[in-house]
């Protein structure tokens, strides 16, 4: 009887044991999604407006170039506008600047093939970069003294495209 007596108080013990133990788990379980949470509000995924280009000097790597466009490989709607894009550089000095590897890079290359020059591999990285440049297609308008005076990710809304229909 005393081993019996024991026995229950003991499996009694095991099982507040278990209680407070999954009382304790549900609780920093409820400070992990209420963290995760915070986080993922924080780094949603805001809109991309190019406008916050405007102002900014082209880097060295784009001097003398009016029209700027960023393409990549892996965007479908980049391999639809190069060739608008290659048409209306085909007025005025212009650059390409293609990121990506692998044989679609030379696709986009000729697509945009009557650009005055065109930027690919790790230069494209990095100018895209130095630019914060964050979409693709984006497109660049610059003035005389190589600061960017119009930015859009459609070509048709750059005042100097706009103007030339």
């Amino acid at each position: 009887m005393p081993f019996l007596v024991t026995a229950v108080v003991f499996v009694g013990l095991l099982c507040l044991f278990n209680l407070v133990l999954g009382l304790g788990v549900l609780r920093r379980l409820r400070e992990h999604t209420a963290e995760l949470a915070r986080l993922n509000e924080r780094s949603m995924f805001m809109p991309y407006d190019p406008a916050v280009l405007v102002g900014r000097a082209l880097p060295e790597a784009a001097a003398g170039a009016r029209l700027v466009g960023f393409f990549d490989v892996g965007c479908s709607t980049c391999h639809e506008r190069a060739p608008q894009f290659a048409e209306a550089a085909g007025k005025q000095p212009a650059l390409a600047v293609v990121t990506g590897d692998g044989a679609k890079v030379d696709d986009l290359v000729a697509m945009v093939g009557g650009v005055s020059s065109v930027i690919t591999g790790e230069e494209a990285a990095r100018l895209t970069h130095d630019l914060g440049v964050e979409a693709f297609p984006t497109f660049l308008w610059a003035d005389q003294e190589g600061t960017v005076a119009a930015a859009h990710t459609e070509l048709s809304e750059l005042p100097v495209v706009a103007t030339a229909r």
